[in-house]
């Protein structure tokens, strides 16, 4: 009987046989190519166990109990005592049916969101690819979502971009399309969908938006609000020139879409023509007088520092602890009260109208923003003029040309000085001209010059000229920069770049002076310590790290100068008298505008008492672009107007 071969390592016997890989009789690379046989199964293999996976997560993930993650709580701003500000965020929103909601809405929304809807199975596969992707390459959060998946997010998951959540709400997504109706889930969707201004839900949205329900909303109209959808902060139009002009694109291109898909006639698109602006944004009553400015301030650094974004942060349900001091809000505003009702008299006087005034007070320590004075009442003006910018600072720019100089202007110091030739004299005012052939040296006496310690008391505009143009204005920039002021704040380098035609923000002038009292060190202005939400915390907060603006020595030396400046100013006042308390003080420091500065704006930033305060006073006239003089504010008491900033201040810190 014939011996039968001996196996090989890749046999086994019938029923339990290896796969054949590497191949048997295969030479080289040609054995680690797998047969057509083996690609074949390996991916029907494969198929099938994404197909079990699918079908194993597809059944184990419930739809959540409705509307649980839904309820929105009130978000509750706290005192940097620990004391209740403000609780905001009393749902707006008032659940309708379809029959309440016009055809034109839906019409408008389906076109713009999600055109196949009524087809489609609850959820779009290269939708959630491209956010995916995204997140995975740290991008930007992609949309793409269907309406039913938005209504998920919605209604059952939290607002947080992770792939658990988003592998969540496809298969919540699934499940609610074969159980529910697609009218259901429309109805939902527009009753939980965020349109800002406080609005959830198309009937809030349509009262705050246009003052009726939703039902007496037309096409245009419908149009206008399906386009917040795609992020109200950017398409309200109520959001300055930029969200205007998208808001009108948006509105167009929602009107052609529906005719594009069949949802309206050519000839009725041909109708709507005319944008249907919306009523003017109000603030809720409780963010009235300074309350709506401090809540603006931390929501700007809450979404900075967090990433959350306004919607997300409407939905309520945080605890924010704010370094805003009660005490000296309230100060802040009586002084600039005070000196309103005392110096401005609009019934005689038609240079005192139209005068706004922001202000803020920061840290220099730390950078904590202890007070703002954003304008009359948050909920009849709702820019802040605390943290707006756009007002020109004029000479209180200069003290940041004068440290450019000390720290960079090689053997420039606070006595050195231009003289009338507008040669730059770091010793003795005399110069020796050049001796003539055969003759004898001449002594030449020429005009004292005005030193720069002279020159920031007196703020004088030659002398400040000169010195950006001797040291170079890129380094004054990059000083200012590294004071704190916004790069995008400041004005072209320009011949009068040095006086001051920059814009920066009230808050950032307060913070930008304090590195002059704080031995050149200064932080980033900072107005929330922490956040958390059902007791956890949010990350992202705490104290900013102080860097360096400038030398210490550099820093010591302008502080010597404006406390000059500031006693000069002050008893320059006739009415210091009623402000005398701010004299028991001997750490005052200050800078101003001065009568010389074309007079589009009024500044006074002083130090006293641990805190720089900046005071800023411009007249703005509702519906004009251009800011109105200042000459004449304040009648002839005052002179010009620069000094009611100064009475503001000083008032302020005769009260701490």
């Amino acid at each position: 009987m014939a011996r039968r071969p001996a196996r090989t390592p890749h046999q086994k016997r019938p029923g339990g046989r290896r796969v054949d890989y590497p191949r048997r009789g295969r030479r080289s690379w040609r054995r680690w190519v797998p047969s057509w046989r083996q690609v074949l199964s390996a991916s029907l293999l494969g198929a099938g166990a994404l197909a079990g996976l699918f079908t194993a997560v597809y059944t184990s993930v419930d739809i959540p109990d409705e509307n649980a993650e839904a309820r929105r709580q009130g978000t509750v701003y706290y005192w940097a005592d620990g004391s209740q500000l403000v609780s905001v965020g009393t749902v707006n929103r008032q659940n309708v049916t379809l029959a309440d909601i016009p055809n034109s809405m839906e019409n408008a929304v389906i076109a713009a969101e999600n055109e196949t809807f009524y087809s489609d199975s609850g959820v779009s596969l290269t939708g959630i690819g491209r956010a995916a992707l995204s997140m995975v390459e740290g991008g930007e959060t992609q949309g793409g979502s269907t309406i039913t998946q938005q209504y998920v997010k919605n209604t059952y998951l939290s607002q947080e971009q992770s792939a658990k959540r988003k592998l969540k709400e496809f298969f919540i997504s699934l499940k609610l399309s074969h159980k529910r109706s697609k009218q259901d889930i429309l109805q939902g969707y527009l009753n939980t969908s965020w349109f800002g201004r406080g609005a959830y839900g198309i009937q809030a949205a349509s009262v705050t938006y246009y003052g009726v329900p939703a039902k007496k909303l037309d096409p245009s109209r419908t149009a206008m609000l399906a386009s917040l959808l795609k992020g109200a902060e950017q398409y309200d139009p109520a959001g300055g020139k930029a969200n205007h002009e998208r808001a009108v694109e948006r509105w167009k291109w929602i009107l052609d879409r529906q005719v594009e898909t069949g949802m309206m006639t050519k000839a009725e698109r041909a109708t709507y023509t005319k944008f249907p602006e919306p009523r003017k944004a109000v603030k809720p009553t409780s963010l009235g007088g300074q309350t709506g400015y401090l809540v603006d301030i931390a929501n700007k650094y809450i979404k900075q520092r967090s990433g959350l974004t306004a919607n997300g942060l409407a939905r309520g349900g945080y605890r924010v602890h704010t370094t805003f001091e009660k005490d000296r809000v309230r100060q802040l505003e009586r002084a600039v009260r005070g000196v309103r009702k005392r110096d401005l008299d609009t019934a005689k006087r038609p240079e005192d109208k139209y005068v706004e005034v922001g202000a803020a007070s920061v840290r220099p320590e730390d950078g904590a923003v202890v007070a703002v004075y954003g304008g009359a009442d948050a909920t009849t003006r709702f820019a802040n003029n605390a943290d707006t910018a756009g007002v020109p600072v004029g000479s209180a720019f200069k003290p940041f040309v004068l440290a450019a100089a000390l720290q960079n202007g090689g053997g420039i110091t606070l006595d050195s000085g231009y003289d009338s030739t507008g040669r730059l004299i770091t010793g003795s005012p005399r110069a020796v001209a050049p001796s003539r052939s055969g003759a004898a040296p001449v002594t030449v006496q020429v005009l004292p010059p005005t030193t720069l310690r002279e020159a920031t008391i007196r703020s004088a505009n030659l002398t400040f000229v000169q010195l950006g143009k001797h040291i170079g204005l890129k380094k004054v920039k990059k000083l200012a920069v590294a004071a704190g002021l916004h790069e995008e704040s400041l004005a072209r380098l320009d011949k009068s770049f040095p006086l001051g035609t920059s814009t920066p923000s009230a808050v950032r002038m307060a913070d930008a002076y304090g590195a002059f009292n704080n031995g050149g060190m200064r932080a980033d202005p900072y107005s929330v310590t922490g956040m958390t939400r059902d007791g956890e915390a949010v990350e992202g907060f705490g104290k900013p790290e102080p860097r360096r603006a400038m030398d210490a020595a550099v820093a010591d030396d302008v502080k010597s100068t404006l406390g000059i400046a500031a006693w000069t100013s002050l008893m320059r006042d006739r009415k210091f008298d009623a402000f005398a308390g701010a004299g028991a003080r001997d750490d005052i420091t200050a800078g101003a505008t001065d009568e010389d500065d074309r007079m589009k704006s009024a500044w006074f930033i002083g130090h006293t008492d641990g805190l720089t305060t900046a005071v800023t006073m411009f007249r703005n006239k509702p519906g004009t672009p251009q800011l109105l003089g200042m000459q004449g504010v304040g009648g002839d008491d005052s002179e010009r107007g620069n000094v009611l900033p100064l009475r503001i201040w000083a008032s302020y810190a005769a009260a701490k």
